[in-house]
C-alpha cells in the first residue's frame, strides 16, 4: 500500500503544472530529434554507417519527450517501450536476412520510441515510398558511374526523411 501511494501511475507526470514549458520543451526536443535525423541521413550518405551514439541519443531523448508530453507511465510509456522493442525485433529479422543494415534497424527502433503506433504506421508507409526513390537514385548513380558489385542503398535517408515528416507535423500542429 505504501508503494502504490508513491507510484501514482494513473496521473501523468508533467514538467510543470500549467503545461506551457512542457509545450516549449516538446518543440525543443522535436527540433533536436530533427537535427539528429539530418545527421543520420548525412552520415548514411557519406559512409553508409549510422553511428550507435546517434541512435542512443535519439533513444535517450524520447523519455524526456514523454515527460514533456505528459504521457502516463502506465500504459503509454510502457507501450512506447514495447513498440520500440517490437520494431527492433521485426527489422532485426530483416537485418538477419540481409535486407537492412544494423544502423537502420537501431535508428527505426529509436524513432519508434517517439511516436504512437498510428504515426509509426504512417512513418513506415512514407519510409517505404522514399526508400524506393532512394534505391532508384542509388542504382542509377551506380550504373552511370559504372561501379562494380551491388550498390549499397543508404536507407537511413528514407528513414530519417519519413521521421522528419512526422516531426514537422507535430511542430506545426502546435500552432494550428
Amino acid at each position: 500500500m505504501v508503494l502504490t501511494r508513491h507510484l501514482r501511475i494513473s496521473k501523468p507526470l508533467r514538467l510543470d503544472p500549467d503545461g506551457m514549458s512542457g509545450e516549449y520543451m516538446k518543440i525543443v526536443l522535436l527540433c533536436l530529434l530533427a537535427g539528429l535525423l539530418v545527421a543520420a541521413a548525412v552520415t548514411d550518405i557519406r559512409s553508409r554507417i549510422i553511428s550507435n551514439r546517434l541512435n542512443i541519443a535519439i533513444a535517450c531523448l524520447a523519455p524526456l519527450y514523454w515527460l514533456a508530453s505528459g504521457l502516463p507511465a502506465w500504459p503509454d510509456m510502457a507501450l512506447q517501450v514495447a513498440l520500440g522493442i517490437g520494431i527492433f525485433g521485426v527489422f532485426a529479422f530483416l537485418f538477419a536476412l540481409g535486407m537492412m543494415g544494423g544502423g537502420d534497424v537501431k535508428l527505426l527502433a529509436a524513432i519508434a520510441l517517439w511516436f504512437p503506433w498510428q504515426a509509426l504506421s504512417l512513418l513506415l508507409v512514407i519510409m517505404a515510398l522514399l526508400g524506393g526513390i532512394v534505391t532508384l537514385v542509388t542504382v542509377i548513380h551506380h550504373k552511370v558511374n559504372k561501379r562494380v558489385g551491388q550498390p549499397e542503398v543508404p536507407y537511413g535517408v528514407a528513414i530519417s526523411l519519413a521521421a522528419i515528416w512526422l516531426v514537422g507535423e507535430r511542430i506545426f500542429y502546435q500552432f494550428a
